[in-house]
């Protein structure tokens, strides 16, 4: 190998270093916030109808986005999109941090989600120009889906240890040095890439990806929070598949579509797609129960049970990592089945696991999850920017991480509704009288109201209940 092939190799990972940073931080502020939300509900009282934007904002405006960001960076380079995205985040983060309101709060949050959009398909595409060896694409892709995975996972962990320290803006003003940083080196590591011959920006088209996918993500989040599919959530949901069809309609007719539905056609792209998100809906639901089964019934606080948690966030890093070796090894199609094999015996252990007895087996159980999840995550995210050209490298990337930010949603919508009504109907009559009826009605609604409301039961109660 010459000195200059040795350079440019330095340079391709260096530069992967610093594209590594904005998804892992990115992905992170998904759940950060919640460690968070103690604290902001005592300094600026919201209501519960903002306390649930707060949250939900910045999830919102980035699934809602994610697509025009990717096509928008073909079009006028994935590194400039890149770094006015991330000068945007981190404007948006100080706000947030700096916020005197609940008002201002939600506004600062749904601007970040604007940034966040503009990161995640900017990243993985230059990432698809960065490296043309295929080998080292899967192992640079598996990197990047251990930072994009495992920020969900690191989020409660560094919110829980600032919050130990440094009041509730910290777990947003985190993420200015490192936008500083990014924006700093960006320009020296990271090659400008983009698509000149990409026609105009089809404004419909935005309206309509935009009127498809945030419909959709408030029903499912609402379905979620409230255990229940209501007229609102159900007018929602139609109302986004409807446009969605509509959407993809147009794009069949458009000579630069938004989204190229002919990719669909590819078995191997629409596999991946799916795969991702599947693997992202067993990821995060398996994450929101393993959080409330180790607060709730082992009575940890957040940073402990986030502590508890690392052996998932190093399971899922090392996973990610190595799929590019594990696939040279067996093969695609083996390490996908072997994924799928581990992450489902990771899910029954789980189930089995007796709620008396269950630290270490659930554990266990969530640390096959997350060697599962990984190499399947990174190989989806492999083979959907390897079955386009680079020139559309970002609408694809965005395509995939739509679905993944669907499977995410719905893994919380799907898993966390059935595991509230097994939890009421093993509770509901079981409650001693003493405990107020309003706090019964809430901890039997679903866990997240435990969580908010278990300091209010008898100490005889709580330990009935749990």
């Amino acid at each position: 190998m010459t000195t200059e092939t040795t350079r440019a190799q330095s340079r391709r990972w260096g530069a992967l270093g610093v594209l590594v940073l904005p998804v892992l931080f990115a992905s992170m502020d998904i759940s950060i916030l919640y460690m968070a939300i103690p604290a902001v509900t005592a300094d600026l009282t919201p209501s519960a109808d903002q306390l649930l934007w707060i949250l939900d904002a910045y999830g919102f405006l980035l699934a809602g986005l994610l697509v025009t960001a990717g096509n928008l960076g073909d079009r006028i380079g994935r590194r400039r999109l890149l770094m006015v995205g991330a000068a945007v985040f981190g404007a948006a983060s100080l706000m947030a941090a700096l916020s005197p309101t609940p008002e201002a709060l939600i506004a600062a949050r749904a601007l970040m989600g604007v940034g966040g959009a503009t990161l995640m398909p900017s990243t993985l595409s230059l990432i698809r120009n960065l490296f043309t060896d295929r080998v080292e694409r899967t192992r640079a892709i598996g990197l990047w889906t251990a930072a994009f995975a495992g920020g969900s996972a690191l989020g409660p962990i560094l919110g829980g240890f600032l919050l130990e320290f440094l009041p509730w803006g910290s777990v947003f003003m985190v993420n200015v040095p490192v936008v500083v940083l990014l924006l700093a080196v960006t320009p020296l590591l990271v090659p400008e890439y983009r698509h000149g011959a990409s026609g105009p920006l089809d404004p419909v088209s935005v309206v309509l990806s935009f009127a498809a996918v945030l419909p959709l993500v408030w029903a499912i989040k609402t379905t979620a929070e409230e255990v229940a599919v209501t007229v609102p959530t159900a007018m929602a949901a139609a109302a986004g598949v409807l446009m969605g069809a509509v959407f993809l309609r147009r794009q069949r007719r458009l000579a630069t579509p938004l989204v190229d539905v002919s990719l669909f056609r590819d078995r191997g792209f629409t596999g991946a797609v799916l795969a991702g998100g599947t693997m992202m809906f067993a990821l995060v639901g398996m994450m929101y129960h393993v959080n409330q089964y180790l607060q709730l019934v082992l009575g940890y606080s957040p940073l402990t049970a986030a502590l508890w948690q690392l052996p998932l966030l190093v399971a899922v890093g090392a996973a990610s990592t190595s799929a590019a070796s594990l696939a040279r090894l067996i093969g695609n199609a083996a390490l996908f089945c072997a994924g799928a094999v581990s992450a489902t015996a990771g899910m029954l252990l789980l189930a089995l696991t007796p709620v008396d007895q269950g630290l270490w087996w659930v554990l266990a159980g969530a640390t096959l999850v997350g060697l599962g999840v990984g190499p399947v995550a990174a190989l989806a995210v492999d083979v959907v920017v390897a079955s386009v050209g680079p020139e559309r490298s970002g609408a694809a990337s965005a395509v995939s991480e739509t679905v993944n930010e669907f499977g995410a949603a719905l893994g919380v919508a799907v898993l966390g509704s059935v595991g509230a009504m097994v939890y009421g109907e093993g509770v509901r009559d079981d409650l001693p009288g003493e405990v107020p009826s309003e706090v019964a009605e809430a901890v039997s609604a679903n866990l997240g109201a435990a969580a908010r409301t278990a300091e209010r039961l008898p100490e005889e109660a709580r330990v009935h209940l749990l």
